[in-house]
């Protein structure tokens, strides 16, 4: 019995090297991938910044002193901030929507979906030609096109280059409730 228990301890011998060896290889195989996943990872998240689209214009919204709005073939309305107020300045001027000049100022850092230039696009193709908005924030012009097929998305024309935008930021016209709501008192 006891050379039986000899050779099985000295089997056990050979093997605990072996069975150790597998498990060690099999830790170090799974450290490795958990460490390439990890680089792939890291890879793509520089490439993702590296690629962001921004936004359409780099003006802060806060800072923005005058603002132009033309829906449509109607003329423009001129807008101007006069101590932190909005002030419609087309004749005498009179007081406007805070909110709605506001939320226009905020299409300057809307985040760009996708840039592209504007000789990849017939301009009449995406609603260009004519635009069915343009917004003015203190001089960059934004023109509005149609909506994306791929999605609530508008194109705009800044600078020579097409953004695709989230159509939320499209300038929408003044309802007569939103002018209800506005105080319209001149200045004085």
């Amino acid at each position: 019995m006891q050379g039986e228990l000899g050779s099985v301890s000295v089997g056990f011998l050979i093997v605990l090297p072996l069975l150790l060896l597998l498990i060690v290889r099999r830790r170090v195989v799974l450290v490795l991938v958990v460490l390439a996943l990890l680089a792939l990872a890291g890879w793509q998240w520089q490439q993702q910044g590296r690629e962001s689209n921004g936004t359409l214009l780099t003006l802060a919204p806060e800072s923005i002193q005058q603002v132009a709005l033309r829906i449509g073939k109607a003329p423009a309305q001129h807008y101007e901030k006069r101590n932190n107020l909005w002030w419609r300045i087309d004749g005498a001027p009179v007081r406007a929507d805070d909110g709605r000049l506001n939320e226009l100022t905020q299409t300057a850092a809307a985040a760009v979906l996708r840039w592209r230039p504007a000789g990849d696009f017939e301009p009449g193709r995406i609603g260009l030609s004519p635009p069915s908005a343009s917004l003015t924030l203190d001089g960059h012009v934004l023109d509005f096109g149609e909506t994306s097929v791929t999605g609530p998305q508008c194109y705009v024309r800044v600078d020579g280059r097409i953004a695709l935008v989230s159509l939320r930021f499209t300038p929408r016209p003044v309802t007569a409730k939103a002018l209800d709501r506005c105080c319209l008192c001149p200045l004085p």
